[in-house]
């Protein structure tokens, strides 16, 4: 929702900080706020005004007509406020059907007055202007203000002056209060305008010895506008209806939605509920929460929620885990229902969002079978073969009751088995769908299914007919430029296009301000063609002039500018804006110079449209395998106009079900100001002679329909006209709830869904009794209308052959490729980084650390706790030996060479081999080769002196018996303390028994301990076999912990020499022995 109410102290703290300093009534301004957990004495502390004045104190909580409620407490003292409150606070009260808790107050100067000081103000915001309405008579019995308020209508882009006010509003009130109160109300609509409320009243505004008092205040901010006013509204809140407390968890969906690009809604309606859902999108989800109070479930209905836009994995595991926690809080005698539903979605991979909802149900299966909770799923959309097969096969893994039904079941059909109304059908793998699929590619001209029609077969033109002076919007000529970079949406155009045999691409250009000029590469059928990117709007504008359309996918900060910038140009007749969350006031402005230059904006807030045959805006339609399905390749007979472009989606789905197809469809935007309106497109399908039937799907919010119950009243629309307003469900609530749209909260009864449904069936529309039956009315129409002749009907064509991508392919297992890479040890595809098999969140809440990391990434698995601080021991000891050593010697010449990092660290480490650090590999060979062949100790050390062979891990220059290295000592013991077995370290130290008899530095040195100890490890720790412990010694995989711990010397070389400022290093000539050979030639 865009429009928020907020709580009266916040409207009159903006008023009291942003209200001119010569405002009139903004020094009368003084209010403290009460709630949870607040102190008296440090509000008296911040408020000196409560102990100085005679106080009013009422509720904070959205609570309309309080005095009448008797919830004002006025002229009493601090004391006296302290008392009431406090009896008031955690009070229940019921208001109507709503049942709520009292935890909020304000307190504020009691202002003394007569009945006569009393007047009435209200600023709200219209489509094509915002509205003063002012009463000279305020106060709690002010009646029907709409018929007594005197009102002034103000254009978007001026704002009034206090003469223009004082004439238009102020005439009933007495002369010598009318200057102050048009200087007030002059400023206090600028404040309106600067700070983006939609709504503020006033009531009572008292006027007293030429002072403004304002008393109560009522007011909403459009919170879309956030990013625009953050600074000046502070850490403001929206606080829920009165009736229905804010959870933690609608907070924590909330906060998941302010920081995602999709959108993420949650509402707790009944927290006892049996009926849960989980739906994707905002009509659908408005549709489903009517078929469930339809059917006779409001009562049992537990939320209304939303997730749409194409969130990603980890978002609806968040949004799915924290339905099912609240779902599963307590268990119902009768079992619950869970349904996952939605519409066919237009871009959201359903595969994805699927999966994440699959983790939510691993982690609560056990609950959830305990509680026997039945699911029911139905979804369309991009990849959702692979989803519901995934939600197919969590089912029977986890032994839960589900059942998962695609397209080809109607969208609302599971309600009815959720609630145990209808016996659920069995299970189907989309044949239909995977038929279509493959016909996309293959020589099959098998015609598809045309629906039961009694007419001889006549052409249905795809053009206007001859003579006619309708213009269409779109024609197979029409081309478009793109603002931003969309890749996936241009592909999904050019194969719509292939697929209606256009002679050429809808797509001219791409506008990406962030790149230089260049261009993509693309797919046109199997042949490769490249779409130019323009840096600038008017390069692109200038080298397109056949393009009279503008995708607008810039995000909702910069679509007004982008917007803007496109309506200078004359050749721009139709601009579809994509983004979601654009202010209202900026949307209004952009409608307004729309309509000046005869511009049709479609959206805000919208997938866009398509006209079968000849074009379509972006993702409209889906995948190629629901272009094919819904037969949105050719033109049908049936118009249709919606808001949601999820629902516009289902529409094409019901409607090619049930007649011969869409002739055309627009999806305005769910925003409560769309840039083009439901009555300018049915216009044009009334005045376009191939639009044989009209289909509207409204919604609770907003009159618009009202003006097409006038067009079909004045005949101005006469072609039939299917029509159903969605958000019946609206007045089973007790509390206001705001739906998955912004414009679909009704602020009166004649915004409510069956107020409009009533007056669209009274001025001729043909209104089913449900959503659940409009496509039988569809089908009931169009065979009396081919029954008639009016519409003429022609067998159904093969479906075109278009190529699939080889990425869907493989998604959907109709292709296998080879791979021309393997890798066991890490997987960074997911929404999480796995390291053999394990996410990266439990490395660190298991805190494995860096050998529990290593044993993930070398071996695959995990190894004990020992063995993992056996590695980190190992790193540590061998993190470097000094200077002189020649790695570190390389590394420190490249390093005072002025080499980089990189350069420098591999400098050094190119000097390890046998000679220096591969010793780690040897002494694992030699030592474990002698053991395995049965050799003694001193038959080894026999061996090694016959074939005149070095032991390799024996010896060191300066270490000996007397003089032991600290490392050796600190590893040795370790691994006799911490591993269960240490037979090869045990054979190694009898071999220095009989080394160090002969020569005391011929001890068992670092690389001799961490390797027999190494091989210890592998052997006898239990995650191995003997086989697998051979290979990673002969794999080098012992000499892999020296270079990975001399690496951390190497590094700190570097810097120590970049530190230092070294420079450039040159050996010293007397530290070399110059040898030259005699001229004669001799030795």
């Amino acid at each position: 929702m865009s429009a928020k109410a907020i709580r009266e102290v916040d409207g009159k703290r903006l008023l009291a900080e942003f209200l001119p300093a010569d405002c009139p009534g903004k020094k009368n301004i003084a209010i403290a706020a009460f709630g949870p957990g607040d102190s008296w004495e440090r509000l008296a502390e911040n408020h000196p005004f409560l102990t100085q004045k005679t106080l009013v104190a009422k509720p904070d909580q959205l609570i309309k007509r309080r005095g009448k409620l008797g919830l004002v407490k006025v002229k009493v003292d601090f004391e006296g406020a302290k008392t009431w409150v406090n009896e008031k606070m955690n009070s229940t009260l019921q208001i109507g059907s709503a049942t709520g808790t009292l935890k909020h107050f304000v307190l504020e100067p009691f202002v003394a007055h007569e009945q006569s000081d009393e007047h009435y103000c209200c600023i709200y915001a219209g489509r094509d202007f915002n509205t003063i309405l002012f009463h000279h008579e305020g106060g709690v019995d002010i009646g029907d203000v709409d018929a007594k308020a005197a009102r002034m209508e103000v254009q978007l882009d001026t704002k009034p002056t206090p003469d223009q006010i004082r004439e238009s509003l102020l005439t009933h009130l007495d002369a010598s209060r009318q200057q102050v109160v048009a200087d007030f109300l002059s400023q206090l609509y600028a404040l309106f305008i600067d700070l983006h409320f939609t709504y503020m009243e006033i009531n009572p505004i008292v006027v007293k010895d030429n002072e403004v008092y304002i008393l109560d205040l009522a007011a909403k901010l459009d919170q879309t506008a956030e990013y625009l006013c953050h600074n000046k509204w502070g850490a403001i809140t929206f606080p829920p209806p009165f009736g229905r407390d804010a959870l933690p968890e609608e907070a924590y969906i909330a906060e998941l939605d302010a920081k995602s690009g999709a959108s993420l809604k949650l509402t707790i309606l009944n927290p006892r509920g049996r009926i849960w859902t989980m739906v994707a999108g905002g009509g659908a989800s408005v549709v489903y929460s009517d078929t469930i109070c339809d059917l006779g479930g409001a009562s049992e209905l537990a939320n209304y929620g939303e997730y749409s836009g194409a969130p990603s994995e980890s978002q609806t595991f968040e949004y799915a885990k924290t339905i099912l926690s609240l779902m599963t809080r307590e268990a119902h005698p009768d079992g619950k229902v869970l349904i996952i539903g939605g519409g066919i979605a237009n871009f959201t991979n359903v595969a994805s969002t699927f999966k994440g909802i699959i983790r939510a149900l691993d982690e609560y299966h056990g609950i959830l079978h305990e509680q026997k909770v039945k699911i029911f799923v139905r979804r369309g959309g991009p990849n959702f073969q692979e989803g519901l097969k995934c939600m197919r096969d969590a089912g029977e893994r986890l032994g839960l009751d589900i059942h998962v039904y695609g397209p080809e079941l109607h969208m609302t059909s599971i309600v009815a088995m959720a609630l145990g109304l209808k016996k659920p059908d069995p299970t189907t793998l989309e044949e239909s769908f995977m038929t279509n699929l493959m016909a996309t590619t293959s020589d099959s001209t098998t015609p598809a299914q045309q629906p039961a029609v009694h007419a001889p077969p006549k052409s249905v033109q795809a053009e206007p007919t001859k003579g006619s002076d309708y213009k269409p919007l779109f024609t197979n000529k029409t081309r478009a430029l793109f603002f931003g970079m969309q890749p996936r949406a241009c592909q999904g155009m050019l194969d719509f296009d292939y697929c209606c045999k256009r002679e050429k691409g809808s797509v001219a250009g791409m506008i990406y301000p962030f790149s230089g000029n260049h261009s993509q590469k693309f797919y046109w059928g199997t042949k490769e063609v490249l779409i130019p990117v323009y840096q600038k709007m008017e390069e692109a504008m200038a080298k397109n002039p056949d393009v009279d359309v503008l995708i607008n996918f810039a995000s909702l900060r910069s679509a007004y500018d982008s917007t803007l910038a496109a309506l200078q140009f004359p050749q721009i007749k139709v601009i579809a804006i994509i983004a979601e969350g654009i202010p209202e006031h900026l949307t209004r402005l952009l409608i307004k110079e729309a309509n000046a230059r005869g511009v049709t904006i479609i959206g805000p807030a919208t997938v866009g449209g398509i006209k079968p045959g000849c074009f379509k805006i972006g993702n409209t339609g889906g995948m190629i395998d629901n272009i094919i399905s819904a037969k949105l390749y050719r033109p049908g007979s049936v118009a249709y106009v919606s808001r949601s472009g999820g629902m516009s989606n289902e529409l094409n789905n019901i409607i090619s079900r049930n007649s011969n197809g869409v002739y055309e469809g627009v999806a305005i935007g769910g925003d409560r100001y769309p840039g083009s309106t439901f009555m300018d497109h049915l216009l044009r399908y009334q005045d376009d002679p191939d639009a044989k039937v009209l289909v509207l799907l409204g919604e609770v919010g907003g009159i618009e329909e009202y003006a097409i119950c006038e067009a079909l009243k004045s005949s101005r629309i006469n072609k039939p006209l299917i029509a159903w307003c969605i958000g019946t469900c609206a007045k089973m609530f007790s509390s206001d709830v705001q739906f998955g749209h912004a414009g679909a909260s009704a602020h009166s009864d004649r915004e409510t869904a069956l107020a409009k449904n009533k007056a669209l069936r009274e001025a001729g529309a043909l209104v089913p009794e449900s959503f659940d039956t409009l496509g039988e009315l569809i089908h009931k129409t169009y065979s009396e209308l081919v029954a008639s002749g009016v519409i003429l009907v022609k067998p159904e064509p093969a479906p075109p052959k278009v190529p699939i991508d080889y990425k869907w392919a493989a998604e959907l297992g109709l292709i296998r490729k080879s791979a021309n890479f393997v890798s066991s040890i890490s997987d960074e595809r997911g929404e999480e980084l796995l390291y053999a098999g394990m996410p990266i969140t439990a490395v660190f809440k298991e805190n494995i650390g860096i050998g529990g990391v290593i044993s993930l990434l070398w071996f695959q698995r995990r190894l004990p706790d020992y063995a993992c601080k056996f590695i980190e021991m190992a790193l540590m000891v061998t993190a470097d030996h000094g200077p002189a050593v020649s790695g570190a010697h390389n590394t420190i010449v490249a390093a005072r060479a002025g080499k980089d990092l990189v350069s420098s660290l591999c400098s050094g480490l190119l000097t390890i081999g046998d000679r220096f650090g591969g010793a780690l590999d040897g002494a694992a060979r030699m030592f474990s080769e002698a053991y395995d062949a049965g050799l003694s100790p001193r038959d080894f050390v026999d061996s090694m002196r016959r074939q005149h062979r070095l032991i390799m891990g024996i010896g060191h220059k300066v270490k000996s018996l007397t003089n032991p290295d600290m490392r050796v000592v600190i590893m040795k013991e370790f691994v006799q303390e911490h591993f269960p077995k240490t037979p090869l370290l045990d054979y190694a130290l009898e071999v220095e028994k009989i080394t160090t008899a002969k020569k005391t530095n011929l001890i068992l040195n670092v690389d001799g301990v961490i390797a027999v100890a190494f091989v210890d490890l592998l052997r006898e720790c239990g995650a191995f076999t003997m086989e697998e412990a051979n290979d990673y010694i002969q794999m080098g995989g012992l000499n892999a912990l020296f270079v990975l711990g001399r690496t951390t010397g190497f590094i700190g070389h570097y810097l120590d020499q970049r530190r230092l400022k070294q420079g450039l290093y040159r050996h010293p000539w007397d530290d070399i022995a110059y040898l030259s050979r005699p001229q004669d030639g001799s030795q």
